[in-house]
């Protein structure tokens, strides 16, 4: 493999993990009763539509079919692509979703 394909295919590689890595974070907001496009729009709100998001949210599927996504899993996925912003606007999610009544 030359030096040009060998780019193509890491670039290439990269673009199917950032859509699964948007898949896992649009299947957790399902499983967890939230929008994934609002979550997003929260936590950029300058961006246009985002083609990926809504691609992934086609594929999602109801909550009671889909597998467990740990909340730990989603954060990690967020931060290993370097989405700081989205994983803010998640963890405040998960904690309302944890916190317990006084």
């Amino acid at each position: 493999m030359n030096k040009k394909d060998l780019e193509e295919h890491i670039i290439n590689q990269y673009k199917q993990d950032e859509h699964m890595m948007v898949l896992v974070f649009a299947q957790w907001c399902v499983n967890h009763d939230l929008d994934p496009a609002g979550l997003y729009k929260r936590a950029y709100p300058g961006q246009k539509e985002n083609n990926v998001l809504n691609q992934a949210i086609e594929l999602t599927v109801p909550k009671e079919e889909a597998g467990h996504i740990s909340d730990e899993t989603l954060l990690n996925v967020l931060s290993l692509y370097g989405n700081d912003d989205l994983a803010f606007v998640v963890s405040e999610e998960m904690r309302k979703h944890t916190k317990k009544p006084d």
